[in-house]
C-alpha cells in the first residue's frame, strides 16, 4: 500500500470517527492503541489458573476482578450466589509406567475427587465383572491400580449410596445371567448334533461394577480410558452432600486412550509391570461461599434501568480457563475500562457481571435472577459472551430494535476493515422453557432479551471450540489476541450505546406471544 493511499485511509477513518459521540470516538482510539484485554487474560489464566468455584483460584480471581473494577472507577458488588460444603484445590499431577518400555503417563482427574497419598506404586489388574471373578482376585486387589471399562465422559464414577445400589442391582442381574449361561453351556455340550446352539447372553456393562468391594479390599485407585484431548469435569453427584469427614478416598484417573490400550493389553497378558502416580488433589473445610463479581457504571438519568454485559469467571481446572470463559470475562472487563477511560456517563446503569458457578449449573446467574426478579423488566438487554475467542461479525436484531441498533452499530465497520460487521433481522422466537447452557439462558427463560454478537474466524486461524471445551487445551495460547481486543472495543461501543438510549430497547417481537391454551394465554 502506498504512503499516500495509507494516509488517505487514515484520514477517512479518522473523519468518520468525528461524526460519532465523543465517548465512542475515544473508546475506539483507546481500544486501538491501549487495549489491555490480553493483559487481563494473562492474569486470569497464568496467575490464578483454572477456577472452579470452591477453589482458592476462583476466590483470588474474584478479588482481583473487584480490585480492577474499583481501580477503573466502577462501583462493585461482591454478590453472594451460594456456598459449597467443602472446597477443592488442584496441585500438580504425575504418573509413569515402570517396565522395560516404561513411559510417562498422560492423564487427569475430575475436580472434587481424591488424590494419592504421596507417590503410590502398584501392580495393575482388570476389574472383575462377576462375583466369581471378584472372589478369584480379591486377594490381589490390595495395592493395585484397577483398569475399569467404558469411555470417560469427564465425570467420576458415582461412589454414593445411590451409585452402590445401582451397581448392586446390576451385580445381581449379572449373577442371574451367569446362571443362565451355565445352563446354556451345559445344553450346548449335551445337545444332539441336529439341534442349534443357544446363544450365550452378554453381561450388563457398568464401569467399576465392584467399586465399593474393591475399595474395601484396598485398591490404590481406578483408571478409565478417555479420548484426547483429555476432558475432566467435577463430582456433580456427590459434591452437595460432601463433608470433610466423607471425602472421596481413591483416585479416579482418566488416562489417554492410546496409553490405556497398551496398558490394558499388558494387564490382560498378565505381564509384570507397575504404575506409579503422584496426584495432589487437596480439599479445604467448608462451607465455602462463592460470589458473582458485579462492576457497576451508574446511570445518570435512568439509574434503575440496566444493560448487562459479561461472561462467567469460573472454569474447570484441568487447564486455565482462557477460552471458557476467559474469552468472555476479560473483553467485558476491558469494555468497562474503555467506557470509563473514555469518560462515559451512560443514561442507564451498566452492570458488568462476572458470573460464578456457570460450569456447575448456571448457579451464579440463576441465583441473581431469583433475588432480582423485580428488576428483570428493567433490563434493556443481557449481552453474554461464552463461545470462544472469535471476533464479532454481526448481530441479529428484532424489527422493533432495528433503528436504534443500526445507529449504535454504525461505527463498528470503521474500526478495523478486516472485521466487517453485519446486522440481520431477527425473527420472533419462542421463549425457552428451560435455560440453555450458558448464563444468558436463565434470563431468556424470564423473557429478558439476550441479543448477542455472532462471531467468526475471518483470518482463518483454524480455531476449534470443541478442541478446548472443558479440556486440558483450554490455555492462554489458544486465545486470539486481535479478535479478543476487537471484541472488547465492539462490546464497549454497543453496550454504551444501548445504555445511552432515551428508552429501553423494545421487546416487541423479540419473543413469540405465549401460546393460547383453552382460550387463555399461558
Amino acid at each position: 500500500m502506498s504512503f499516500a493511499w495509507m494516509m488517505l485511509l487514515i484520514f477517512s477513518v479518522s473523519s468518520s470517527f468525528a461524526q460519532y459521540d465523543k465517548v465512542v470516538t475515544k473508546i475506539i482510539g483507546i481500544g486501538k492503541t491501549d487495549n489491555r484485554t490480553m493483559d487481563h487474560l494473562d492474569v486470569l489464566c497464568n496467575r490464578f489458573g483454572g477456577r472452579p468455584i470452591g477453589s482458592d483460584a476462583y476466590e483470588n480471581a474474584a478479588e482481583w476482578a473487584a480490585y480492577k473494577f474499583r481501580e477503573w472507577g466502577l462501583d462493585v458488588v461482591m454478590d453472594e450466589a451460594g456456598e459449597l460444603p467443602v472446597g477443592f484445590n488442584r496441585g500438580p499431577w504425575f504418573g509413569r509406567m515402570l517396565s522395560v518400555d516404561g513411559m510417562n503417563l498422560h492423564f487427569a482427574t475430575p475436580s472434587y475427587t481424591a488424590g494419592t497419598k504421596g507417590m503410590q506404586t502398584g501392580h495393575v489388574l482388570m476389574e472383575p465383572k462377576t462375583l466369581k471373578q471378584f472372589d478369584m482376585m480379591k486377594g490381589r486387589l490390595k495395592g493395585a491400580w484397577v483398569l475399569i471399562t467404558g469411555e470417560s465422559d469427564g465425570f467420576p464414577i458415582d461412589y454414593s449410596s445411590t451409585g452402590d445400589r445401582k451397581r448392586d442391582s446390576i451385580i445381581a442381574l449379572n449373577e442371574e445371567i451367569s446362571k443362565e449361561n451355565s445352563e446354556i453351556r451345559r445344553y450346548n455340550r449335551e445337545k444332539a448334533d441336529s439341534l442349534p446352539e443357544k446363544e450365550i447372553q452378554a453381561y450388563v456393562e457398568e464401569p467399576a461394577l465392584f467399586y465399593s468391594q474393591m475399595r474395601e479390599a484396598g485398591i490404590l485407585g481406578i483408571i478409565q480410558s478417555t479420548p484426547v484431548p483429555i476432558r475432566v469435569l467435577y463430582d456433580r453427584k456427590n459434591l452437595d452432600s460432601m463433608t470433610f469427614e466423607t471425602l472421596p478416598t481413591i483416585p479416579d484417573i482418566k488416562l489417554d486412550e492410546h496409553q490405556y490400550a497398551i496398558i490394558e493389553q499388558m494387564a490382560r497378558e498378565r505381564q509384570n509391570f507397575l504404575l506409579e502416580f503422584d496426584i495432589r488433589n487437596h480439599f479445604k473445610m467448608g462451607p465455602v461461599k462463592y460470589h458473582n463479581v458485579i462492576g457497576i457504571i451508574p446511570g445518570t438519568k435512568y439509574p434503575d434501568e440496566y444493560v448487562i454485559m459479561g461472561g462467567h469467571l469460573d472454569s474447570y481446572d484441568v487447564a486455565t480457563g482462557a477460552v471458557d470463559d476467559g474469552s468472555g470475562a476479560t473483553p467485558a472487563m476491558e469494555a468497562a475500562r474503555l467506557i470509563m477511560k473514555a469518560g462515559g456517563k451512560p443514561k442507564r446503569t451498566i452492570l458488568v457481571c462476572l458470573w460464578a458457578g456457570e460450569e456447575f449449573g448456571l448457579l451464579g446467574s440463576t441465583s441473581w435472577i431469583e433475588r432480582n426478579r423485580d428488576d428483570l423488566d428493567k433490563i434493556s438487554n443481557m449481552f453474554n459472551r461464552d463461545g470462544g475467542p472469535t471476533v464479532p461479525t454481526g448481530i441479529s436484531v428484532s424489527e422493533a430494535m432495528w433503528k436504534e441498533m443500526e445507529n449504535i452499530c454504525e461505527p463498528l465497520n470503521a474500526i478495523n476493515l478486516d472485521f466487517p460487521f453485519v446486522m440481520e433481522k431477527r425473527k420472533p422466537r419462542k421463549r425457552p422453557e428451560k435455560a440453555w447452557g450458558t448464563d444468558s439462558g436463565p434470563f431468556a427463560v424470564e423473557g429478558v432479551p439476550t441479543m448477542t454478537f455472532g462471531t467468526g474466524d475471518p483470518k482463518g486461524y483454524n480455531f476449534s471450540y470443541r478442541e478446548i471445551w472443558h479440556t486440558e487445551r483450554d490455555l492462554f495460547n489458544k486465545s486470539i489476541a486481535e479478535y479478543q481486543e476487537h471484541t472488547a472495543t465492539v462490546t464497549a461501543i454497543v453496550v454504551y450505546g444501548v445504555a445511552n438510549l432515551d428508552h429501553l430497547l423494545s421487546r416487541e417481537g423479540y419473543y413469540l406471544p405465549p401460546e393460547e391454551k383453552n382460550g387463555s394465554s399461558e
